[in-house]
């Protein structure tokens, strides 16, 4: 899987109301308006972590026992099992009970108990809600003459992830001047991982509460507000326009959490069209949708690795795939799985659960688009259970016009794993006989061109990058960087600029792997040859910090002779390209005023939301509260202007 969770904590109980009633359409009405205040009760948050202690605790406990338990606990089909739902923030959870499908389940409990019942299940995660800034009538609206920069994940197709000077406008001998600008506090969360898009001169973010927000990119300010139905971990696909067209209407694609993909007015917040991509109850959409004409093209990936840990949960049913959809209808075109065949019980394990299979191989990433072949590339992770198969931990090739699977390149074979593998699970009954190393393709391949030679770079969680043939899937080199381990390695992006690919390392101590073969920081590779270009290994100044690590996790973007990171220690960090000596460097975890007037701060950096660099500004999200690492809640916008 892209991420998973080393200690014994339960990751949540009724994520299955929200997820069972996400699966029973596949195409719905705007979502109801924003959520419920939270109400007080006798609890006490930690201040780091936002966990619930005290009485409110005990309560929602009850509540789940008595209310929830009989159908989350893995017996019920289609309601997927309690240890899914802490990815919800407690907001999602209220508002589905309340005013949502799951309300007539919640018809006989107060107010005050769906408060505690949601506090319970997400550990009180952001349950303090202090409403964003918004823009003074006439400041908010949108620039014609601002057409988006880029369609896909990052900047390009491609997802070389590089900026052109020509849109960062930023020159290398004014990178040590960036000051903080303005900071942005996302509300109800502890965790900040959708990539910022830009149009229109604004900045379009999503939040882990569910909301899209329309910000001003120079101030800072709130133009619109959208809510989804969960989490949304994606960036945001802009549809083009030309620049000065008043009669253009610029659309917003973007996934969430329960696998919905939604189509969303850039000019307004209006939904137009909402879909859910897999009806699997574990499924979900991490990766940025790519805009190809009228088509959107989405990759789905799951987390029913987490509820496999539980000896009575069938394991496992979910494939990963990529699906085609009309940009126009939200209309599935068409949809390829990792995995053709469909799983079937093959045994029964030692609690007499069915052992479902071939399961597994999802994918966390944007699909990399080349229009000179017809075909796009992405990686998928590990098989789930036994036995393992070929399309794991590995780079597929598909047709954009009808999705046919023309090649697979494995490159780690026998990776069957889910999380009863894990050394702190007491009943490893679903744990595979592969115990596979769970080393992912979660960041996607760069498709890099040369005079007369495509290449495309794929690293994986192993801590390996490979030049492969676009053609026929060949291994032309491979370059082992890292150590690798479940968190990376490579984990979310890689970059290129030229012939230079840039690979961020990761390998994250997780107790489980030689320290002394760790490698965290920034690496330069030739794409065409694999060699080194140089090393800029992270030093550590995490000290006894709790959950801080010095690797690179976050995805990464470079711009014209820099290369920009964000650190697991909360360190934005500027590179230079030809040499990897740091130019400039930002404590994101030093506590901010924000523009809501509230204080925040960021944590560690994480997932698929690397820094924007645009019109001279540098936007970065800081926060990763999930497998340990530091929580944070905030978007940094940075300027050699700023205060």
């Amino acid at each position: 899987m892209g991420n998973w969770i080393r200690a014994p904590r339960v990751l949540g109980a009724a994520i299955g109301t929200l997820i069972l009633a996400a699966a029973c359409d596949s195409r719905t009405p705007e979502p109801p308006p924003h959520g419920v205040a939270a109400v007080p009760v006798n609890e006490a948050l930690d201040p780091m972590t936002g966990a619930v202690v005290g009485a409110g605790a005990q309560a929602g406990e009850a509540l789940y026992l008595a209310h929830c338990a009989q159908c989350h606990s893995g017996e019920t089909h289609r309601a997927p099992h309690r240890m899914f739902l802490e990815m919800l923030a407690p907001r999602v959870i209220e508002r589905t009970l309340i005013e949502g499908v799951m309300q007539q389940h919640a018809a006989g409990l107060e107010r005050v108990q769906i408060h505690e019942l949601a506090a319970y299940l997400t550990g009180g995660a952001g349950t303090a809600r202090t409403e964003p800034q918004r823009c003074a009538p006439g400041d908010n609206a949108f620039d014609f003459d601002q057409p988006p920069f880029a369609s896909g994940w990052g900047v390009d197709r491609e997802n070389s992830r590089h900026i052109p000077s020509e849109s960062a406008r930023l020159g290398t001998p004014d990178i040590p001047r960036l000051r903080l600008k303005w900071a942005f506090a996302y509300p109800g969360a502890t965790r900040a991982r959708s990539q910022p898009s830009f149009a229109g001169g604004g900045l379009f973010v999503g939040s882990q509460d569910g909301t899209l927000y329309a910000l001003d990119a120079g101030s800072g300010c709130v133009r619109w507000a959208f809510d989804a139905r969960a989490e949304i971990r994606t960036g945001l696909t802009i549809s083009a326009f030309q620049r000065g067209d008043t009669s253009a209407q610029p659309v917003l694609y973007f996934g969430d959490l329960l696998a919905r993909v939604y189509a969303v007015s850039a000019l307004s917040g209006e939904l137009l069209w909402s879909t859910r991509v897999d009806d699997h109850p574990s499924a979900t959409v991490t990766a940025q949708p790519v805009l190809l004409d009228d088509r959107l093209y989405v990759t789905v990936s799951s987390l029913e690795v987490v509820p496999a840990a539980d000896p009575d949960y069938p394991c496992c049913t979910f494939r990963g795939s990529v699906t085609a959809l009309d940009a126009v209808s939200g209309t599935i075109e068409w949809k390829s799985y990792t995995i053709p065949e469909v799983p079937v019980e093959v045994a029964r394990n030692r609690a007499g659960t069915p052992m479902m299979a071939p399961s597994g191989a999802p994918s966390w990433n944007s699909p990399t688009i080349d229009l000179l072949r017809g075909q796009g590339y992405f990686g998928t992770g590990e098989n789930y259970s036994s036995p393992a198969q070929g399309s794991s931990d590995a780079i597929i090739a598909f047709g954009l016009d009808r999705g046919e699977i023309r090649w697979v390149r494995q490159t780690t074979a026998g990776d069957a794993w889910n999380l009863a593998c894990m050394p702190f699970v007491a009943d490893q009954t679903n744990c595979p006989k592969e115990r596979g190393p769970d080393v992912d393709y979660a960041a996607p391949p760069i498709l890099v061109r040369g005079d007369g030679q495509d290449i495309l770079v794929a690293g994986q969680k192993s801590g390996d990058v490979y030049g492969l043939d676009p053609d026929t899937g060949e291994v032309v080199w491979h370059q082992r960087v890292g150590r690798g381990g479940n968190q990376g390695g490579v984990h979310f992006s890689m970059a290129a600029s030229g012939r230079s690919v840039f690979v961020p390392m990761s390998d994250y101590d997780d107790a489980m792997l030689p320290l002394s073969e760790a490698r965290p920081g920034l690496y330069a590779l030739d794409a065409f040859t694999g060699e080194y270009l140089w090393q800029a290994p992270a030093d550590n100044v995490c000290g006894e910090r709790k959950d801080c690590d010095p690797g690179i996790s976050a995805a990464i973007t470079a711009t014209d002779g820099v290369v920009w990171a964000g650190h697991m220690d909360g360190r934005l960090r500027a590179y230079a390209a030809d040499d990897g000596r740091v130019l400039w460097e930002h404590d994101t975890t030093r506590e901010v005023r924000t523009l809501s007037g509230e204080m925040a701060r960021g944590g560690s950096m994480g997932g698929g939301s690397g820094p924007m660099i645009l019109n001279g500004m540098v936007y970065a999200n800081s926060g990763y509260g999930l497998y340990f690492h530091m929580p944070g809640n905030v978007l940094l916008a940075f300027s050699v202007d700023g205060k």
